[in-house]
């Protein structure tokens, strides 16, 4: 992969494709419609063509915005993956800079997950997002030469089609290492506070299973439909603490009212405990994450929602998911 950020037209295959600012007003009917914001600028709602799309505007004042909507493009146009959010295009008109992605009807899995959502998620849709969201990590670190870490798997930077399949999004500060069998990279630390890799934060080397602990800690807000960043005490020990007691039921979302089966449901909080460990090589790869979710959606869809309230759980070996060389 080109890691080179500058923007090159000639790039760009038909699906990817320049447009100017006259044009992106004319897709968002003037940017009439706004559907998200961020420190990096607006998001609009908009129809290229008859397909709907998001288009993200860039901030005109954010240099470091800048930088980020050019890897953010030249990533897009070298990946892609059904667990992926499509780039449609991107508008560097002057001081007009934008980026058109296909349009997510259910937007962020933020929305959906925790206080104040209208609805409440099923035990087998959140296992079913975890799925696709692992196998878009998995792409990213095992699918693309060289591997990609997104460095920002959050919530927020998950979003749900109109049939609530996952796809990750905001690739701005993802980065690329240099070959193929490199292992880390030196970086400076970036990331969402909650979110963010101790080893990483520790000791600036970049890895895969930098993204394995933040989707480790969005597997336990999946499971508990509680902030990682807004918990008066940390919510990891606090996890910790209750399986140990053996409470997994009090640590599922109460909302579900039991309708989930108790095996997937220890299962899940123990994955999501292996990938939070504080050093990266107790950690299992997205490989194996993606694996043992496949194995518990499978276990959810045959119990067809039914409520399993026994003591017992199935076996579940962390270690076994270790790789043996880890990244």
């Amino acid at each position: 992969m080109n890691t080179d950020l500058t923007i090159n037209d000639e790039l760009f295959t038909p699906r990817n494709q320049q447009f100017t600012f006259s044009e992106l007003k004319s897709i968002t009917n003037n940017f009439k419609t706004i559907i998200g914001r961020g420190w990096f600028g607006t998001v609009y709602h908009g129809y290229n063509g008859n397909d709907p799309v998001a288009v993200k505007m860039l901030t005109e004042s954010s240099s470091q915005g800048y930088k980020e909507f050019q890897a953010e493009v030249k990533l897009l146009m070298d990946v892609r993956h059904k667990n992926i959010t499509s780039l449609v295009g991107y508008c560097n008109d002057n001081n007009q800079k934008g980026i058109i992605y296909e349009y997510m009807a259910n937007g962020s899995l933020e929305m959906h997950l925790f206080d104040g959502s209208p609805n409440v998620l099923s035990w087998e849709t959140r296992l079913q997002i975890a799925c696709d969201a692992a196998e878009g990590l998995v792409y990213l670190h095992h699918g693309c030469k060289p591997p990609i870490v997104h460095r920002d798997v959050k919530p927020s930077n998950i979003l749900l089609n109109q049939v609530f399949q996952a796809k990750l999004a905001d690739f701005g500060m993802s980065k690329a290492f240099a070959t193929e069998d490199a292992t880390h990279v030196s970086m400076v630390v970036v990331g969402t506070h909650g979110y963010l890799d101790p080893e990483y934060y520790l000791t600036n080397w970049l890895t895969e299973k930098s993204d394995v602990y933040s989707f480790g800690v969005v597997l336990l807000e999946l499971i508990t439909s509680r902030r990682a960043t807004s918990e008066d005490i940390n919510m990891i020990e606090r996890v910790k603490s209750m399986v140990a007691q053996g409470n997994v039921n009090n640590l599922v979302d109460p909302r579900l009212e039991g309708r989930f089966n108790i095996n997937t449901a220890w299962k899940v909080v123990e994955l999501a405990i292996a990938c939070v460990s504080h050093t990266s090589i107790r950690r299992p790869t997205m490989n194996n994450v993606a694996m043992e979710l496949k194995n518990c959606l499978q276990v959810e869809k045959a119990c067809d929602g039914k409520p399993n309230n026994q003591s017992g759980y199935l076996s579940f070996n962390v270690e076994s998911m270790i790789s043996p060389k880890a990244r």
